[in-house]
């Protein structure tokens, strides 16, 4: 059963145990907040555009502090960021909670506040996640950033059902109280970490923090094939087969949904995070896989087939006598545990094979193309829908990532032939 189920190694060693553990608990705070926020909005304004500027507040400081933070975190004692982003993650979320008990009921205030917060959480996630390699043996890396990916996931989950259901009875106040005091488990967590400075290659120059640094980190894909074509095909993962902008349209006019929710909208929204879930919860096969390259290619395609056969399944839902709800969840499932895979194996790549001088700023690259991938696709499927319908726009986003994931492997062998020694330790057959 241990090879099924998730590999939990990692978890014997205390200093990632402390964190993941109290990454449990700030994460369904975190999340309670990511309900508040929009929620108060539309409260205080009772218009949508208003909530929508909730991403441009939120975006914005995730590309520019994520690019910057992970150039910090190849500078100074990546424990000591922590340290201080934790405080203001913690700062801010005070100030949610102050305001609302004191009903300011200021939108821009609110917003700033929000972005502020982003800004903080785009330093502190590149950082913390550089900090992995450092406290874990390379093997145990897949294992560990499964066990990660499938708490942020099941947070994705349990944090908007709660905090909805919630902010009726508690109200906002007592939702953004419950993060402030949740982030003190990751507080104990992170002063519990050793001094954790970057080790520079033989020979490598100190670098200071800046435009400079972002650049030069970029510049390091550049003659690394293999990491820069993690990124390629996690852009077109997201960008072609992200369908998530037309979960609204597709519940209400595939399934016969209300406009604002319903059952429909709720399983489409929850499936991929929920196949993420259970894909990590039997991932105890991640830490076996030494051709980790091949495996994320493998793990797109199934994303790619899974979104494509979702989409197909739509062109049935007018009239047919197939339960076409259930497959369209259950495709996107599918796609959820691919996705997870996926993502826990590009995540190693980046901890094991870059220097560890750089790991700061790659992850900051990593959380850029993370939350920017998705918005992208928001927009794209949205304006392919108003031309050619959700089935067609849904179906070809998976063809395409699927064709465009195989044309990737193409264009970097290297990648498809990246493997990893039995003690987790990174190896390009030429």
């Amino acid at each position: 059963m241990a090879r099924i189920f998730a590999d939990t190694r990692p978890l014997a060693v205390a200093n990632f145990r402390r964190l993941w553990w109290a990454n449990i608990v700030t994460v369904i705070g975190a999340q309670l907040t990511v309900v508040a926020v929009p929620a108060q909005i539309y409260a205080i304004t009772g218009s949508s555009a208003y909530v929508g500027l909730t991403g441009l507040f939120g975006l914005v400081p995730l590309v520019v502090f994520g690019l910057w933070g992970g150039s910090l975190a190849d500078v100074f004692d990546r424990r000591k960021i922590l340290i201080v982003t934790t405080l203001g993650l913690i700062g801010t979320a005070v100030l949610f909670w102050l305001q609302a008990f004191a009903d300011w009921n200021n939108v821009w205030f609110l917003l700033g506040l929000f972005a502020v917060q982003q800004a903080f959480f785009a330093v502190n996630q590149p950082t913390r996640t550089a900090v992995l390699p450092r406290i874990l043996d390379d093997e145990l890396l897949p294992a560990a950033n499964s066990l990660n990916m499938t708490v942020m996931q099941a947070g994705a989950i349990a944090g908007p059902l709660v905090g909805a259901s919630l902010i009726p009875v508690l109200g906002f106040s007592l939702l953004y109280l419950v993060d402030a005091v949740s982030l003190l488990a990751t507080l104990w967590a992170v002063l519990a970490l050793p001094s954790l400075v970057p080790e520079r290659a033989d020979g490598a120059k100190p670098t200071t923090p800046g435009l400079k640094s972002v650049i030069d980190g970029l510049a390091y894909l550049r003659h690394h094939p293999v990491l820069l074509a993690s990124f390629v095909v996690d852009l077109i993962a997201m960008i072609f087969g992200m369908p998530r902008a037309l979960f609204p349209q597709v519940a209400h006019e595939s399934f016969g949904g209300p406009t604002d929710g319903g059952i429909a909208f709720a399983l489409l929204f929850i499936a991929i995070p929920l196949g993420a879930v259970l894909g990590g919860v039997f991932s105890g096969w991640v830490s076996r896989v030494q051709r980790q390259g091949r495996a994320v290619v493998i793990a797109i395609l199934i994303w790619g087939v899974s979104i494509a056969v979702a989409g197909g399944a739509l062109f049935f839902a007018n009239g047919s006598m197939l339960p076409v709800l259930p497959i369209v969840v259950v495709a996107l499932m599918v796609g959820g545990a691919a996705d997870m895979a996926s993502a826990a194996f590009r995540q190693t790549m980046l901890q094991a094979a870059a220097n560890d001088d750089v790991r700061g700023r790659l992850q900051g690259v990593f959380i850029v193309v993370v939350a920017g991938g998705p918005r992208i696709a928001d927009v794209t499927h949205g304006a392919s829908a108003a031309m050619v319908g959700t089935a067609v726009t849904f179906a070809g986003g998976g063809v395409l990532t699927v064709v465009l994931t195989v044309l990737a492997a193409l264009a970097f062998p290297l990648f498809w032939r990246y493997r990893v020694t039995t003690r987790g330790e990174p190896v390009v057959e030429r």
